[in-house]
């Protein structure tokens, strides 16, 4: 790996001494930082136009202000000199949906020729909530559904895919740009990123394996904030609110010519609303963007996380009644909580090879240390991973018709150390807390994959689009038992090392008119196996268990309707799941996994955006979005227990959500969202569901301008307006220990207030 990135330093450093000015410009998009072809650049004063290559580069006769212009961004007037490289960024007109462009399965390209479902969230909608909580905005996206028990205790799911994960999200794949976020042994953890570092999210739904390795139900990429121009940003907001929230936010932006540098930091802190729900969270993100020349630009990413969290575990029935405020006892005579340090940084080299093809190569570190103590144990855990991600995108003509593909591989490696100690709180006087005491056991797991993809695009005419992808994923795992052998404690050193897995895809996109698409597809998936769920009582690796893989098939359509004032997505789709793994709990924190059947996902996903009303004073916007799960065990037997034909536990029957923006030109602005989510099967058995319930949420703020430089935003928030009581988050199948009843709920917040103030200075 340092050999690598020495040549990988090396190649920058070369190409950047050999820089040759063969273009004046490039244009950006100011989003996501992807190039812009076919943008009109014309010379106010001589009216000549040229347009940018597909690469987003320019080159003009003479200098002079030119006007930028391209569908679906609004135009811009740059003064641009033949002596320098100009850095143009284009804003996307948030009236003109129907040009999104989008980065999802690799190759650049228009949302609406996608031949899958992919979900845009943009700023305005990251905005929408307080700056302090990934589950709103998750949740007002279709097919997606993230249950948060605190803002530490969250699993997302995507079309009901790791639902039945009992703790944290797994089978779904995660990226910050070309960093992956997900763990080797497929466990992701996005909550703890800073909201107000990013730009956007992608979300990609169904089985996404032959684009991103082991990702069954999608993958979700996240987008940093960087912009060029010459102008240094700084950004400051200050929120407070219920259950002692507080929170900083510092945002600096130093925008050059050709350089592009954001940096991040919060401070985040809440008492919660349940005991021994303290929360501290200290990040530190880095975000930048060089462009060396035409040719070639490099991106550097980092981030940093300091977590203290306290953990107040879920509820029985009558706790979750009678009292919700309160922790789980156990956990909270132990004090529980976590206590990590988690790091990720990555360097992204793009090369323009030539007008045809273009090389990406990633290199990345990630680093988490962890002090856990729970009533039955304490944790102690630290990994190391690097990693390695390159990818050749090119265009070409087959049969005369263009072909537009990316070819690469990743290569994943981390190290995991863990050990557990005796909690000995019981022994001590009420109020002290977890107590470490003897060591319980000792491990260290080397995990590793590599994937070789290959993604491609054809255009059987100027309206029909075919997709092919195929991937290649090993993953393997070493496990080293370092704890001293015994009768009761058995050496459990061992290897586990997967068949290769061969993941296809096949898509079809076809434009009926210019504003109205079809898509089609079938892509299959698959996820790893933790080595924890491989392991047998008696010490042995299960050799025989296989990773659950899908088949995802899927027809949608999207488009605009009424003079392109309404927006539209819908999709229907089948994900059938075979080899489901079960984690069958042996002990309080001893599980195995098994085989046990198949699992059928037959869904409809409906979203509707309508931006009825725009004028210059006021504009409005509603949007509307529904998602039915119907999702079955199709085979399921569990020892001596057949659950075939039950549905699914851990997923609502559905999601439906209905919201409202609104702005004035005078700088008032608010939204107001009502979301309402069906019941959920919390036993396999289905002997008991949790209640549907809604939420309504409303925030109001106001923005002012004072000159060029300078611009003041307050904003006052209300989450859960009706004071509704639910389960936040539903643990499946818990188990009572010692006579003690199963601890099922996690409570939803009550009703709860905030206010931000924000402050931006443009030097």
């Amino acid at each position: 790996m340092a050999k690598v990135f020495q040549i990988l330093i090396f190649s920058l450093l070369f190409t950047f001494s050999s820089f040759a000015q063969n273009f004046n410009g490039k244009i950006l998009d100011k989003t996501n930082g992807i190039p812009l072809e076919n943008t009109a650049i014309i010379n106010l004063k001589t009216l000549d136009t040229t347009f940018s290559n597909g690469n987003g580069n320019f080159k003009i006769k003479e200098s002079g202000r030119f006007k930028v212009k391209r569908i679906g961004y609004n135009e811009e007037i740059v003064d641009i000199e033949l002596s320098t490289f100009k850095i143009i960024e284009l804003a996307a007109d948030p009236s003109a949906l129907n040009e999104v462009i989008i980065t999802a399965n690799h190759l650049p390209k228009l949302l609406k020729k996608s031949t899958a479902s992919i979900e845009v969230i943009n700023q305005s909608q990251i905005q929408r909530y307080n700056n302090a909580d990934f589950s709103p905005i998750l949740n007002s996206t279709p097919g997606i559904f993230m249950q948060s028990g605190a803002l530490n205790t969250n699993r997302i799911t995507i079309r009901g895919i790791g639902a039945r994960n009992l703790f944290g999200t797994s089978k779904i794949r995660a990226y910050f740009k070309d960093i992956p976020l997900t763990n080797g042994s497929g466990e992701t953890t996005i909550e703890d990123f800073e909201l107000g570092s990013l730009s956007e999210i992608e979300i990609i739904k169904g089985a996404t394996s032959s684009s991103f390795g082991a990702g069954l139900g999608g993958t979700i990429l996240l987008k940093p904030k960087y912009n060029f121009g010459n102008s240094t940003k700084v950004l400051s907001e200050f929120t407070i609110g219920s259950f002692g929230l507080i929170k900083e936010l510092t945002n600096l932006n130093i925008g050059l010519n050709k350089n592009a540098i954001n940096f991040t930091h919060s401070i985040t802190a809440s008492d919660g609303y349940r005991d021994n729900n303290n929360y501290n969270r200290n990040t530190f993100t880095l975000s930048s963007k060089h462009i060396l020349n035409a040719k070639n630009d490099i991106s550097v990413l980092a981030s940093f996380v300091n977590l203290k969290a306290f953990i107040p575990s879920s509820l029985n029935e009558s706790d979750f009644k009678n009292s919700p405020s309160s922790a789980a006892f156990t956990w909270g005579r132990s004090k529980g909580f976590e206590d990590s340090d988690r790091g990720i940084i990555g360097i992204m080299w793009t090369n323009q090879l030539n007008k045809d093809f273009q090389q990406v190569t990633s290199i990345f570190t990630s680093f988490r240390s962890n002090y856990e103590p729970r009533p039955f144990n304490i944790l102690s855990e630290n990994s190391f991973a690097l990693g390695l991600r390159s990818r050749l995108l090119g265009s070409t003509a087959l049969f005369k018709k263009k072909l537009n593909f990316t070819i690469g591989g990743e290569y994943f490696k981390d190290n995991y150390k863990y050990k557990t100690f005796d909690n000995l709180y019981e022994d001590f006087e009420e109020g002290t807390g977890s107590v470490q005491g003897t060591e319980l056991s000792d491990f260290k797991e080397k995990r590793s994959y590599y994937n070789l993809f290959f993604e491609s695009d054809y255009e059987l005419s100027s309206r029909t689009t075919f997709t092919f992808g195929i991937n290649l994923n090993t993953t393997s795992y070493d496990l080293e038992d370092r704890f001293e052998v015994s009768n009761n404690n058995p050496d459990q050193s061992g290897e586990f090392k997967f068949k290769s897995i061969v993941s296809p895809k096949f898509g079809l996109s076809h434009a009926l008119t210019d504003n109205i698409h079809l898509f089609s597809s079938i892509s299959q998936g698959f996820s790893p196996i933790s080595l924890s769920e491989t392991l047998l009582p008696n010490g042995q690796i299960n050799q025989n268990l296989k990773p659950e893989t899908g088949w995802n098939y899927e027809i949608g359509s999207r488009g605009l309707l009424a003079k392109g004032k309404l927006q539209y997505g819908i999709s229907v789709y089948r994900l059938n799941i075979s080899n489901l793994v079960v984690s069958r709990r042996t002990a309080q924190d001893e599980f195995i996994g098994i085989n046990a059947g198949k699992t059928r996902h037959d869904g409809l996903e409906l979203k509707l955006d309508y931006s009825g009303l725009s004028s210059d004073k006021l504009k409005i916007n509603t949007y509307i979005n529904y998602t039915l799960n119907n999702f079955k065990f199709d085979e399921f037997v569990d020892g001596d227990s057949n659950f075939s034909g039950n549905d699914l536990t851990g997923v609502p029957s559905q999601v439906f959500n209905l919201g409202i923006d609104y702005s004035f030109n005078f700088g008032l602005y608010g939204n107001f969202h009502y979301r309402h989510v069906g019941e959920i099967p919390i036993t396999d058995s289905n002997s008991l569901y949790s209640d549907a319930y809604s939420i309504t949420y409303a925030k109001i703020g106001y923005e002012k301008t004072f000159g060029d430089h300078f611009s003041l935003n307050f904003s006052f928030g209300i989450n859960n307006l009706f004071d509704t009581t639910y389960a936040s988050q539903i643990l499946v199948n818990a188990s009572g220990f010692n006579g003690a009843a199963p601890r099922y709920y996690y409570p939803g917040n009550p009703i709860n207030y905030y206010a931000a103030i924000r402050l931006n200075y443009v030097f």
